[in-house]
């Protein structure tokens, strides 16, 4: 079990979106995996697009009613339940948050969205699929999943566990927490390399789901059961799966460090490491802005 069994939550800034017949993105398994792994954990799918020549059609990402979570009741059901493990996750995420930024880097939090979809989306930075897996737009502050990318992610070695799963959500909740900061625009994939600030703005996500992970089974209101050994694993297994090293080794190239956005399979371990030992944001000022507390 990871969340207990008689939390519950209800309302939150969560929708549903999408539906549609789904939008071609690179061509087989192997290139939607590279595609979605791009836009894995913090990726823009405007720029898949340009890459693949695709139009970018702007606009408000077409969303259900709020009412589509009403069966997450409960702890157990989201244990069992895709969608209301995603759903409790966002809220065990932005209940650290609401604690953790204002004590240690004096800013207010801010909830973004959770917008679920399947097969296609319009979202803020443009239209997205679900090959294009988990990501993050800025534009419209919304954190957007297709749970049916975590049974692809094993292909590349990743898990798809439950403590995985939430690691990749509190990955991307950790760019808005840049966003709030103004530093998620100093990534740029067009200036790569290990110590790049692409690779940086990574990593801290990272780092910032350890934090969360740090938390989110300590205290009186903690939504989790403590996370055993075998779930941190699996997040663990999970960062060191979308490695830049490890997906150009399984994509038949050679590894070329100075082509990387995304950090080491090490680093990301190292990252998510630092954070979940520390819970603390300084551990994870990997651009050296000296702008955090301990707490």
């Amino acid at each position: 079990m990871t969340f207990r069994g008689d939390v519950s939550r209800s309302g939150g800034k969560a929708r549903k979106g999408g539906g549609g017949r789904g939008m071609a993105v690179g061509g087989g398994l192997g290139g939607l995996l590279i595609v979605g792994l791009f836009l894995l954990l913090g990726g823009n799918p405007a720029e898949v697009q340009d890459m693949l020549g695709q139009g970018n059609d702007q606009g408000q990402v077409e969303s259900g009613e709020q009412d589509t979570f009403d069966h997450c009741t409960s702890g157990e059901i989201a244990n069992e339940d895709p969608e209301c493990r995603l759903y409790y996750t966002s809220f065990s995420v932005n209940e650290m948050w609401e604690r953790v930024l204002p004590e240690q880097a004096g800013l207010d939090y801010r909830e973004p969205y959770l917008t679920l979809f399947e097969n296609s989306v319009q979202s803020g930075c443009g239209m997205a699929s679900s090959a294009t897996g988990p990501f993050y737009c800025p534009g419209d502050e919304s954190a957007y999943f297709d749970d049916s990318f975590f049974a692809q992610l094993e292909q590349l070695g990743g898990s798809d566990a439950s403590f995985s799963q939430m690691y990749v959500v509190a990955h991307e909740y950790g760019h808005h927490v840049q966003n709030l900061e103004g530093t998620l625009g100093l990534s740029d994939y067009n200036d790569p390399g290990p110590d790049s600030n692409a690779v940086k703005i990574e990593l801290q996500a990272d780092c910032y789901a350890g934090i969360w992970g740090a938390h989110a089974d300590s205290g009186p209101d903690a939504m989790l059961e403590p996370i055993s050994d075998e779930e941190l694993m699996s997040a663990i297994t999970t960062a060191q799966a979308i490695g830049d090293d490890n997906i150009q080794q399984r994509s038949g190239g050679e590894v070329s460090p100075e082509s990387w956005t995304h950090g080491s399979s090490e680093q990301r371990k190292e990252a998510f490491l630092a954070g979940y030992n520390s819970g603390q944001m300084s551990a994870c000022d990997f651009l050296e802005r000296g702008a955090y507390q301990n707490a």
